[in-house]
């Protein structure tokens, strides 16, 4: 198993489907199963695309900046910034779980809207 290489197809992967290519990105990157955690998605690779197909219709200008990635064993974790229309912006922390082929097959995240005020002068990433 290559962790270095791992961790640059779960960047590539998450890039090319936010940037609006999900089913390029699932051909490259993806394993035969897709067990997916984020309850607004379904399972499986046709799922992952529909949603964000959905996401790039809807939304086709937002950023993401990849702040770091960690990885260890079979599991790639991201933590991104992102910005969306009318500067709403978000922290993402996502979990890939790879298979032996180095593919993925399981997805976790966490999602947090940066809020416009904060008691303090860090960032959240």
């Amino acid at each position: 198993m290559n962790i270095q290489q791992n961790k640059a197809n779960a960047i590539a992967f998450y890039k090319m489907a936010y940037e609006g290519n999900p089913t390029k990105a699932v051909e490259l990157y993806v394993g035969d199963q897709y067990i997916q955690h984020n309850p607004m998605v379904c399972d499986g690779p046709q799922a992952f695309i529909d949603y964000f197909d959905r996401m790039q219709r809807e939304f086709p200008v937002k950023s993401i900046e990849f702040v770091r990635s960690v990885a260890e064993g079979d599991l790639v974790s991201l933590h991104t910034h992102q910005v969306w229309p009318d500067d709403d912006q978000y922290i993402t922390m996502d979990f890939f779980r790879f298979n032996e082929n180095g593919k993925i097959v399981e997805h976790w995240d966490s999602i947090q809207q940066i809020p416009k005020t904060a008691t303090n002068n860090n960032t959240m990433y």
